[in-house]
């Protein structure tokens, strides 16, 4: 049998859990989720400031001091922490293993996922990309633009890399699921073409992707009653062969494992149930048998798979523009007019400077119906934050709404606070386009260093 733990869900996630996961009880992978769509873009631009960046730099904070342990235990370690440089991410968990006096330590990295560079003109040209948002904009729209690519890959070549001998095994984009589907391939020879087998494994890995969403974590049937939440455990696969897997947790940390917070996660951006489309199968979601065991342990088994498609999904970022956010706290009486007032205020005056520049804009009044709209107001709550969004082409647009907004401070609406964070300033917008490219033209790359 093999324990495949998850210990991150996206980056920023709780630092704790890796070390609770690796000492708190036996497992034999660590897996860990870092990148979200938005996680490349926010990599991409760190990347441009700095050559050395673009990765989670908390992979090497968080796990680096586990590697004595990780080494000593035969505990396997695959991530996305690589994001858009996994060689960096890599060299710089070699360092902290000479720095910790760890010596043997292959680490693999995965490559090949990058193809902005292979686009051509920037309208991509030289690679055959399809749109999967046909009401969105055009790649030839955005292409002077965009700041990256990249295909989404499987679990083949992270199951390549543990065929390699590799201790740590760092991937650029790929998909989620496939985390934890390639040890499963990996352990138990799971054919390239056994969709059945590939299936289970994707459900077992999108049950993992999102941490502790799966043991209690934003957990809605019963969220008041979940154990010790101070030290809840990340979910645990427990599979003695490709075909059926228990859902668990280590006994000893809080949290629970039951039918309704798997499923919750079973759920969780799947699209259509009957076609869950990785690059390793289309698993038919429909098809799962989900059994409580009790005990913290739920069961998964018969899931159906169909052949993997003949696209990979592409994740393109492109420049969008600037956004400036700030806002002011309005206290009773009257809380809720006097936030309105003073919305409406900001925007006319800037506009009376400006013209009409924001493409978009946003007035929230939050603790009167931010979440819920007009359906949401208060007939008088005691205290309302204004919080203003606007988005222009123009960052002096931008700039000059943070003026206006600090402003009403002395001209606006009496019972102003909360405005000790001073002038809110512009921020960059960074789109997603997504699209599909042939498989035959993405080329993964797995290397194994140190």
């Amino acid at each position: 049998m093999i324990r495949i733990a998850a210990a991150q869900a996206f980056w920023g996630d709780w630092p704790q859990a890796p070390a609770l996961q690796v000492r708190s009880g036996p497992i034999d992978y660590l897996v860990l989720d870092y990148l979200a769509e938005v996680t490349v873009a926010i990599l991409q631009k760190q990347k441009a400031r700095d050559a050395s960046r673009g990765y989670a730099r908390d992979f090497v904070t968080d796990v680096g001091v586990l590697l004595p342990e990780l080494m000593e235990r035969g505990i396997k370690v695959i991530t996305s922490a690589g994001g858009i440089a996994p060689r960096a991410c890599a060299e710089a968990l070699l360092a902290k293993a000479a720095e910790l006096g760890v010596s043997g330590l292959r680490v693999a990295i995965i490559e090949g996922d990058d193809v902005f560079d292979r686009m051509g003109t920037p309208a991509g040209s030289g690679i055959d990309l399809s749109a999967l948002d046909r009401d969105g904009p055009t790649l030839e729209e955005i292409g002077p633009r965009l700041t990256s690519a990249h295909a989404y890959l499987g679990a083949e070549p992270i199951a390549r890399a543990l065929r390699e001998g590799a201790h740590v095994v760092i991937t650029g984009r790929c998909t989620d699921s496939a985390l934890a589907l390639a040890p499963i391939v990996y352990e138990f020879d799971v054919a390239p073409d056994d969709w059945d087998a590939l299936a289970v494994g994707t459900v077992v890995g999108h049950v993992l992707e999102c941490g502790a969403q799966s043991t209690g974590g934003n957990y809605l049937e019963d969220w008041r009653r979940v154990p010790s939440p101070e030290t809840i455990g990340f979910p645990i696969a427990e599979m003695e062969g490709p075909d059926r897997a228990v859902i668990t947790k280590h006994a000893s940390l809080g949290g629970l494992v039951n039918a309704a917070s798997v499923k919750e996660q079973l759920l969780y951006e799947i699209g259509d149930p009957r076609a869950y489309v990785t690059p390793d199968c289309v698993a038919d979601f429909t098809t799962i048998e989900l059994v409580d065991e009790g005990n913290d342990r739920v069961a998964i088994s018969g899931v159906r798979g169909r052949p993997a498609p003949e696209t990979l999904k592409v994740s393109c970022v492109y420049s969008a523009g600037w956004k400036v956010t700030g806002q002011i706290t309005y206290c009773w009486p009257e809380a809720l007019a006097k936030a309105k007032a003073a919305g409406d205020l900001v925007r006319r005056r800037t506009e009376s400077v400006l013209g009409h520049p924001f493409e978009t804009w946003l007035a929230e009044y939050v603790g009167a119906s931010a979440c819920f709209g007009p359906l949401g107001e208060q007939s008088e709550p005691e205290e309302v934050m204004l919080r203003v969004s606007a988005r222009s082409p123009d960052r002096a647009a931008c700039e000059r709404l943070g003026r206006e907004l600090v402003g009403l401070i002395l001209t606006g609406p009496p019972g102003a606070t909360g405005y000790a964070a001073g002038r809110p300033r512009p921020s960059e917008i960074n789109n997603i386009w997504s699209g599909l490219v042939p498989r035959s033209q993405v080329e993964p790359r797995v290397e194994v260093l140190g």
